[in-house]
């Protein structure tokens, strides 16, 4: 080990983990939301040179249900995102700090990474009656998110309400419950909906941003494209079902226990951007409501989620049904039935001048005996040469 202090001491030496453990987590990490191996190995060096961002998270009106599956993800779990890759500062359900204690932590934090720290948003902001209906430290949630907002890096609302609102915001949304994007119109916002939001999806845009410096592509709402690219419809494991016209016609019956598709039973899945079918919550196989038997609840869109009853099937978008699909094979010519036609009458013509012409051939052989060998024309006598 070197003495020399102007070395960079290694994040995961500092952490008390080997190199190899280190490198597993950032690997699973990766892996588990689909970034490339090139990126990750960006990300492992990035983070091995300590350059871990550190983030501030704020909670508003919401159930803490984004932070409670941040607290059960296992690869990596909880303890090796928060010591190995990034630096956790501001928390008030994970921290042991609170009151005046957790004010000056919070004030710390913004003054010491200013201009670099992620602030993540988890919950609603109410905006009626200038923001009464949620209050911190005698401080309303529209102030105490624009005075973080100021100085951070990066900003993300994570899970629908922060997102759009959410359920606090459904009719009649007594407390003008909004989105953070709503509050803070002239920053960018990246936007995780979902209730809750997968942590691994906000992982992945974290591990982006420490390994490129900026924030992953972002469709028109905020949504990271890697996440929210596609509707479940598109990858659905009962989307064969639906091709062939197998439905479940009500809970339990024969078609719902066979695993039907659930499109009559108001499955929201034709119109949601989200990766739950791909991106299991808690690493079970099937956690995610169709694995489970129930319909998609759409909570990833605002225009569906707490708006659309239950049970009303999703409006599809842009059908592909099997007669649409892209061809499998390379495309053929194109043959009429006037040119059929004829090639059938010169094929015809063809096959029978062939046959007239083996059968004149045959008749000649037959009328015709075969001259015997050794046959020598004007010889004389027998016995006579």
């Amino acid at each position: 080990m070197r003495d020399d202090n102007s070395l960079p001491i290694p994040m995961w030496f500092r952490s008390g983990v080997d190199r190899r453990t280190f490198l597993k987590v950032v690997a699973q990490a990766s892996a588990a939301i689909g970034l490339s191996s090139t990126l990750a190995a960006k990300v492992a060096a990035a983070v091995e040179k300590g350059t871990k961002p550190s983030v501030i998270w704020l909670h508003f009106q919401e159930c803490t249900g984004c932070t409670e599956s941040l607290l059960r993800t296992s690869r990596p779990g909880l303890a090796d995102v928060i010591l190995d890759l990034i630096s956790l500062d501001y928390h008030e359900t994970l921290m042991a700090a609170a009151g005046h204690q957790a004010e000056e932590v919070l004030e710390a934090a913004i003054k010491k990474n200013g201009g670099k720290y992620v602030l993540i948003l988890e919950g609603a902001i109410p905006t009626k009656e200038n923001g009464i209906y949620c209050q911190v430290g005698g401080k309303t949630a529209i102030d105490i998110a624009k005075h973080a907002a100021a100085s951070a890096g990066a900003i993300v609302a994570i899970g629908s309400c922060a997102s759009w609102g959410g359920m606090p915001s459904a009719d009649p949304n007594p407390t003008g419950a909004a989105g953070v994007g709503k509050i803070l119109e002239n920053k960018t916002v990246v936007t995780l909906p979902g209730c809750p939001a997968n942590p691994y999806i906000l992982l992945g845009t974290l591990l982006q941003y420490v390994a490129l410096g900026k924030l992953p592509e972002l469709d028109e709402l905020g949504r990271p494209k890697f996440a929210y690219g596609r509707v479940i419809h598109e990858h659905c494991p009962r989307r064969a079902h639906f091709d062939a016209g197998r439905f479940a016609e009500e809970f339990g019956d024969e078609g719902h226990r066979l695993g039907y598709c659930l499109y009559k039973l108001g499955c929201k899945g034709p119109s949601t951007h989200a990766s739950c079918s791909v991106l299991h919550f808690c690493e079970v196989v099937d956690a995610w409501p169709i694995g489970l038997g129930h319909p998609c609840f759409g909570c990833t869109e605002e225009s569906v989620a707490f708006r659309v009853p239950m049970l009303k099937p999703a409006e599809i978008v842009r059908p592909t049904p099997p007669a649409t699909y892209a061809p499998v094979t390379a495309p053929q010519g194109f043959i009429s039935p006037v040119a059929t036609g004829i090639g059938g009458l010169i094929g015809g013509a063809i096959v029978g001048a062939g046959w007239l012409a083996s059968r004149k051939l045959s008749e000649k052989v037959e009328t015709e005996p075969p001259t015997p060998p050794n046959r020598k024309e004007n010889s004389g006598p027998a016995g006579k040469e």
